[in-house]
């Protein structure tokens, strides 16, 4: 076969990228490509449309056409052949088959269309060949890269095993030590000959003076120049912001998934604002079994009204999974045990204002597994071409709603990118940390479960552990603040409140 040009275009005929892969003009190729929906209007529905000199090869995608430009004696069975592959690349590297998309990836596209056709005949490979070509992962680069961090680290080992000898040096010649030789020469003599003489004169410009350390804690450093630079900028974007002007700034290097994630601050609160904070820590066997499981609790107040400074707190414990409660030493304990509320010993004293003030925490650690909020399986089973990997989720907990869930697996680096099956969510690769991102919006009693299938090329260990992050704005363990009441009458006081659960280590090794 001779394959002229691959082209995705509109049904208008508009090109949105195109490839020639023999000599012809830009002229020529948009002429073909705007004749192919004209000889679509003739009422028959082939795969392929031919004029006197040319054969069109296509295949719909959604609102486009993956057309195949070739000669009339080529091999029909073999474009078939070709534009089935060319239509499977396509997704590879577009989620969504649309104009903008396309565009977005024009170069991503051509480099791998080059790799099925090369002057105008069909390579042979497959997708995953392509894949690897595309990603230009060198074995040798890694190599070489190693080597030389491993150069750079022996120099500066030997740099600083140098510096350390010129410090003995100098600090000899202070003490007025003098090397063996020198007996009876001049000091003229001396510096001039290349005897390693090492004099008062040589020494004084490496000599630490006594006053760059004030100096330098006075007078700008590189640092602190840099801190300013970024100060300026900020006074700059917030002057384009006040003017009107839509400044996008661009986000910190770490991802959602690498720390822990928070709830945004609440827009309006009372001068009695209480915060509801839990975190989980939980480490479980890939193969069933909770290694151990604890979360911490605390309640915040924070009062900003003299007024309010002298009130008590009536906690809801709804929990039934035998958390362990702990009060701030200035709480009075019998009362908190006997009625649920939280007030200070001395009841003429007020709270601190304008300061958070942690007046209960609570603990809980269980090995029980029916205990744990949202469960996780992870099956990789081998095959022929590597892994095929199943996981899902399920949550255990149907009071919960879980917002923002990320499940990352770690995938095997240099194989190219897993090929998605079953999907609930959505997904993201990211090839630098070669980590697969499964995304969850949220998960509650209505989203209870789902599943994720892929396959890629690595052994079942390559898949682990696994991390999980999420926030919630309710509490696990069900504890709450049911009214807030003044010390004197018992009138009640308007308060909000804050919940968050959040993730601190949950992952499955």
């Amino acid at each position: 076969m001779v394959l002229l040009a691959a082209a995705v275009c509109t049904k208008a005929g508009k090109a949105l990228v195109s490839r020639q892969f023999v000599e012809m003009t830009r002229t020529r190729v948009e002429g073909l490509l705007a004749a192919f929906p004209k000889l679509m209007n003739t009422g028959k529905q082939h795969t392929f449309v031919e004029t006197d000199s040319v054969r069109y090869v296509y295949q719909p995608l959604e609102k486009l056409y993956m057309v195949l430009v070739t000669t009339k004696n080529s091999n029909i069975l073999e474009d078939l052949e070709t534009l089935r592959l060319f239509s499977r690349v396509i997704p590879e590297y577009c989620r969504v088959l649309e104009e903008s998309e396309i565009s977005e990836h024009c170069f991503d596209l051509i480099f791998a269309f080059d790799e099925i056709v090369a002057l105008g005949y069909r390579e042979n490979v497959n997708l995953a060949q392509i894949r690897t070509f595309t990603e230009m992962d060198s074995h040798e680069e890694k190599v070489f890269r190693a080597v030389r961090e491993t150069q750079e680290r022996e120099a500066k080992a030997e740099m600083r095993r140098k510096a350390k000898e010129l410090q003995q040096i100098r600090r000899d010649a202070e003490r007025g030590k003098k090397t063996p030789g020198f007996g009876g020469f001049g000091s003229s003599s001396v510096s001039s000959s290349n005897t390693p003489i090492i004099t008062d004169t040589l020494i004084e410009p490496e000599k630490p003076k006594p006053t760059p350390a004030p100096l330098r804690s006075s007078g700008p450093s590189k640092a602190l120049k840099l801190v300013g630079k970024g100060k300026e900028v900020d006074d700059f974007v917030d002057k384009l912001k006040s003017e009107g002007e839509n400044v996008i700034l661009p986000s910190s290097g770490k991802r959602p998934s690498d720390a822990s994630k928070s709830l945004p601050p609440p827009t309006h609160t009372e001068s009695v604002h209480l915060r509801v904070e839990e975190k989980i820590t939980l480490t479980c066997g890939r193969d069933g079994g909770l290694q151990n499981m604890e979360v911490l609790g605390i309640i915040t107040l924070r009062v900003s009204e003299e007024k309010n400074g002298r009130i008590r707190l009536n906690i809801k414990n709804n929990d039934k999974r035998g958390i362990q409660l702990q009060t701030h030493p200035n709480v009075d304990k019998r009362l908190f045990t006997s009625e649920s509320v939280i007030s200070l010993k001395n009841p003429d004293k007020s709270f601190p204002l304008k300061s958070d003030v942690g007046v209960l925490k609570w603990r809980l650690q269980t090995t029980d597994e029916s205990l744990i909020p949202l469960t996780i399986n992870c099956w990789p089973s081998e095959s022929g071409s590597g892994c095929d990997v199943n996981i899902e989720y399920e949550l255990q907990d149907e009071n919960l709603e879980l917002n923002d869930v990320v499940i990352s697996i770690p995938v095997p680096p240099g194989v190219g990118a897993p090929v998605i099956g079953d999907l609930d969510g959505e997904y993201r690769h990211d090839s630098r940390r070669n980590i697969l991102e499964w995304c969850l919006p949220v998960i509650d009693v209505k989203n209870k479960s789902g599943s994720l299938e892929f396959s890629i090329t690595g052994q079942p260990n390559d898949f682990f552990p696994v991390n999980v992050s999420f926030v919630s704005k309710i509490s696990y363990c069900d504890i709450q603040v049911s009214k807030v009441s003044q010390v004197d009458g018992d009138s009640p006081v308007r308060f909000s409140t804050e919940t968050s659960f959040v993730v601190d280590k949950y992952e499955i090794l």
